[in-house]
């Protein structure tokens, strides 16, 4: 299998948030905005498997701005490390203003994917080859979490985990 940058897996979202979309506030639903951020990430995930892909954990979500209604919102997904089975895929979440048209980020996430065969059973994947420096710094960071998991998980000991413990030497 040939390796794979995460630009041929990216993925760009974009859609307006509306009135059945938003809380009491007039803000978009958090849930809303998930099922955006694992849609436009599973087809990140297939772009860079060209397999069944099936999320696997949601790692990390920050929703550091309140998206309103009427913005237009851009869900930017591209994975950012694949590993034999799985692949994690980093999400940029952006916020048009729908009078100024300022772009604000307003949240991110993290999700894991697992490619899989027309059985369900987890396939081997192209390797990935980040590029700029944000792709190689987020390549770096994704074992780092994935020891973590794996740690909190009970299926790696603390003592294995080498990446981690490189953080505190």
């Amino acid at each position: 299998m040939t390796a794979k940058t995460p630009e041929q897996s990216r993925t760009i979202m974009t859609d307006l948030v509306l009135p059945s979309e938003t809380n009491p506030l007039n803000n978009l639903f958090g849930g809303e905005l998930l099922a955006r951020m694992d849609r436009a990430a599973s087809i990140s995930a297939r772009r860079h498997s060209r397999r069944i892909v099936v999320t696997a954990s949601v790692n990390h979500v920050a929703f550091n701005r309140a998206v309103p209604l009427g913005s237009v919102v851009t869900v930017e997904a591209k994975v950012s490390r694949a590993f034999r089975t799985s692949m994690e895929v980093y999400i940029d979440v952006w916020a048009e203003d729908r009078e100024s048209g300022n772009r604000t980020k307003a949240n991110e996430a993290i999700y894991t994917f697992v490619a899989v065969d027309d059985m369900g059973r987890p396939v081997e994947i192209p390797e990935l080859r980040p590029e700029t420096d944000l792709e190689k710094e987020r390549f770096e960071a994704a074992l780092r979490r994935k020891q973590l998991s794996l740690v909190l998980a009970g299926k790696m000991k603390p003592k294995d985990a080498t990446e981690l413990k490189a953080i505190f030497e």
